[in-house]
């Protein structure tokens, strides 16, 4: 089963952290975030995309060095659709951070201090997509080398759109 049907089972059961609700929640902060800035959909998808592929790269690296078990709970204890400075603190070092900032700056109208300034509350958002409690999509989200590669910012349009936001 790929990761885009693992989504769409995702969406169809609202029990759990991936379901329905928790993708209106997630959908409708990226919204607000974009309108705040005055950026469209396709723009907050990109930056998305650039935040959740650093996401990714941090998480796997994680993995690697202390276990599913570390990254679970750092999942957990970040997730959220309110701002935490502290999850980029811990998943990314500064460096990375502007470097982050300054590769989704890149082909869209936002300059490097405006994405700085929503990093805290997209990691939370791109770490609550992945929360789980017994939802594959972390694991699949892992899996970089898996048959399914589709990102945060590719869930968060299909989310959009399905839910009309």
């Amino acid at each position: 089963m790929g990761l885009f049907d693992q989504i769409l089972g995702a969406v169809s059961n609202s029990n759990q952290p991936g379901g329905l609700d928790n993708l209106i929640n997630i959908a409708t902060t990226v919204k607000q975030l974009g309108n705040g800035i005055g950026a469209d959909s396709s723009t907050m998808q990109s930056v998305l995309s650039v935040v959740g592929k650093q996401v990714q790269s941090s998480l796997q690296a994680k993995q690697t060095s202390d276990g599913s078990e570390s990254v679970q709970d750092l999942v957990n204890q970040f997730a959220g659709t309110s701002a935490n400075s502290q999850a980029v603190d811990t998943l990314f070092s500064p460096d990375i951070q502007a470097e982050v900032a300054e590769n989704a700056a890149q082909g869209t109208s936002l300059d490097v201090n405006t994405i700085q300034q929503l990093l805290p509350s997209l990691v939370p958002l791109v770490l609550s997509f992945l929360q789980s409690g017994g939802n594959p999509l972390l694991n699949q989200f892992l899996d970089a080398d898996g048959d399914g590669d589709v990102d945060i910012a590719d869930a968060i349009k299909l989310a959009s759109r399905f839910l009309r936001i």
